[in-house]
């Protein structure tokens, strides 16, 4: 098979088999297409005629040229999925790959908003039009519950119960039911009645959250809303979507709440990657004493 095929049939294999997501799809497909052009660099004719220190050289390579340890991890597992696939396929003799381990990732925790910084976010957006009331619903529902941003563009009309306080979201197929605060209750609550009937472009429109032009909102320009907000709030942290679940996972630490109930909360599958809130909170805590205790 050659490489072109290899690449198509790779492709194949992510969509229909592994049922990657758009994101998953574009990093593998990038990834292989950098490491081909890699490969042609250095008068390599084929995927299958790639050594195990070919692949060590493409790290050191990516290294070299700036690369962070993320990038680099990365694209080594993009490799490690695609010569899994040709493998499988009997394309190759041996798997140039296996065995290779990425460098070690230092921890870096969360940025976090403050209680003040979180107030000051969420008072921005001024309910005068349309825009302003989708603009409040959106922050407020991302604090009250903690969803991922692709989460929180998914969500549909069916999926909130107002009288109940309770919102319906699913991811990798699984679904869970978070509940509202009163204010970001409210705030949906005035959005779906109020500002959404005048924004969709089609009645039959699914979409909780849509754009100005009355289609579904994208990441994108979820991601331009934050923004704006985070200059017109002042703050100078660099808040993305993210920080508000971050967020609202510390606060509620910070207020009481259990680990497990904030696992289930978040979607999280493993609870050591909702354990790293809890270094966060502890972290804090102990600058808090550093810097107040007079002996510290």
């Amino acid at each position: 098979m050659s490489d072109l095929d290899c690449i198509k049939e790779f492709e194949r294999y992510l969509l229909d088999y592994k049922q990657a997501s758009r994101n998953t799809f574009l990093s593998y497909t990038r990834d292989i297409s950098q490491f081909e052009k890699f490969l042609s660099y250095e008068g390599l004719l084929s995927f299958s005629s790639v050594t195990r220190d070919q692949v060590e050289k493409y790290i050191q390579w990516m290294k070299k040229n700036g690369k962070s340890v993320s990038t680099v991890s990365r694209a080594l597992a993009s490799l490690k999925c695609f010569y899994g696939f040709l493998d499988a396929r009997g394309e190759i003799r041996e798997n140039p790959v296996e065995g290779i381990t990425p460098d070690k990732q230092p921890k870096k925790l969360p940025q976090i908003l403050t209680g003040s910084e979180v107030e000051r976010l969420l008072e921005q957006p001024e309910c005068k039009d349309a825009k302003g009331y989708r603009d409040k619903a959106m922050l407020e529902l991302l604090y009250a519950t903690g969803m991922r941003v692709t989460e929180l563009i998914e969500l549909e009309e069916k999926d909130v119960n107002l009288s109940a306080g309770i919102i319906r979201c699913e991811s990798k197929g699984k679904e869970r039911f978070i509940p509202m605060y009163p204010v970001a209750i409210h705030a949906l609550s005035d959005y779906i009645h109020h500002a959404r009937p005048q924004m969709i472009a089609n009645p039959n429109e699914k979409a909780l959250f849509v754009n100005v032009g009355g289609e579904k909102m994208s990441r994108q320009g979820f991601w331009k809303i934050i923004k704006h907000y985070q200059e017109k709030a002042r703050i100078d942290k660099d808040i993305t979507p993210h920080t508000l679940r971050h967020s609202f996972a510390a606060h509620l630490l910070e207020n009481g709440a259990d680990l497990r109930s904030i696992q289930e909360m978040l979607g999280h599958a493993d609870i050591s990657s909702t354990q790293v809130y809890a270094q966060l909170v502890k972290n804090k805590l102990k600058d808090v004493y550093n810097r107040a205790h007079p002996r510290a």
